[in-house]
């Protein structure tokens, strides 16, 4: 099978996806949109997956270049021929596609489209309408997005949900008898941006490292309220108390979390997050918002806990009751690498993907 995989950049996940693809029997042709500001995965794309030059991909996407980009890309579909478009998010690459008379095409969210910008403006719903329903068929990693694809008009028995899932073999379970008892490690890498909250953990931080000495805190990566978590961590005296590694390669991950005692998601926007399977693969317990897509993973008491999305105090009233409870964490970590193994497990996982392809080219 001939098939175009359209996307917004190139992420981690995209290489995972490319890199799956790259192994299966099917020509894959690697359509890009834009080359963003921020650059998050240093891999160069897999072998055996064609890139294709065209109008797009060079620069940030503008609307203005809409008109541009659809008629390019219905050269492309043309030249190409494919058996399959794959395109996402919904509202930019899936949408271009629509435009383009791409068909068939298997619309792919990537849950912020449907949780956030989908209710940017009208503009954004249309986009969204028109193009589920224009869709051959609509992918998603979580329920709650699939139900709102349906809300905007997608054939709901043309939907197919499964989680993306992580390397169950690179991230491995951490010892918890080598754990230094006297210490308690609280680890976050969520992006720096209003839609991860993680402001929300930064206060409650605050909160909690007022009343422990014995906690410190991780937060990889940063974003664009990089000033504000910073003066709210200085603004509270525990500043010192935190690391700030930057952005690292996606090889250098495991270990993060395997330094850590706790993995905090404070997300307010989510689908299924993949560093939430993470975290859970790696045997580390997780405390996240109570977002409909968090609450598909973690079960409280079981393999973590839910607070209030946006409150910082029951966070740190939930962060202080795990450091107390800290000898059930083996076992609550344990019941984290269950819930990855039966439901995070990108191999088994993909292959719904490949068989979504084989019923999205049937008549």
């Amino acid at each position: 099978m001939r098939i175009v995989y359209f996307s917004l950049d190139y992420t981690p996940h995209d290489h995972r996806f490319l890199t799956a693809l790259s192994a299966s029997e099917h020509k894959v042709y690697y359509v890009r949109l834009q080359t963003g500001p921020r650059q998050t995965e240093s891999r160069p794309v897999p072998e055996n997956i064609e890139i294709v030059q065209w109008a797009g991909g060079q620069k940030v996407f503008a609307w203005k270049d809409l008109p541009k980009l659809a008629l390019d890309f219905r050269r492309v579909v043309k030249n190409i021929k494919p058996d399959l478009v794959h395109a996402g998010p919904i509202q930019t690459c899936a949408f271009i596609a629509v435009l383009a008379g791409a068909r068939p095409l298997l619309t792919m969210s990537w849950g912020f489209d449907l949780m956030k910008d989908v209710h940017r403006n009208r503009w954004w719903e249309f986009a969204t309408r028109y193009t589920l329903q224009r869709s051959t068929y609509f992918t998603s990693d979580a329920q709650v997005t699939r139900d709102m694809a349906v809300k905007y008009g997608m054939d709901a028995d043309r939907t197919i949900v499964f989680p993306w899932g992580v390397d169950l073999e690179q991230f491995t379970p951490k010892n918890w008898s080598l754990n230094i008892k006297n210490s308690f490690t609280i680890f976050c890498n969520r992006s720096w941006e209003p839609n991860y909250g993680v402001d929300v953990l930064a206060k409650a931080f605050v909160t909690v490292a007022r009343q422990r000495e014995d906690v410190s805190l991780i937060l990889l990566g940063g974003g664009s309220q990089g000033t504000a978590i910073r003066k709210i961590l200085l603004g509270g005296g525990v500043e010192e108390r935190v690391t700030f590694p930057g952005h690292i390669n996606n090889a250098d991950l495991p270990r993060y979390y395997l330094m850590a005692d706790l993995y905090i998601s404070p997300s307010h926007v989510d689908g299924s997050s993949v560093s939430l399977m993470e975290a859970l693969a790696c045997g580390l317990p997780c405390l996240v918002s109570d977002i409909p897509a968090n609450k598909e993973w973690v079960r409280e008491g079981y393999n973590g806990w839910l607070f209030r999305d946006g409150d910082h105090q029951e966070l740190a009233a939930k962060i202080l009751n795990a450091i107390e409870q800290r000898k059930n964490l083996p076992e609550i970590g344990q019941n984290a690498r269950t819930t990855a193994e039966e439901k995070a497990d990108w191999p088994n996982n993909v292959q719904t993907l490949l068989e979504t392809y084989e019923i999205c080219r049937k008549p």
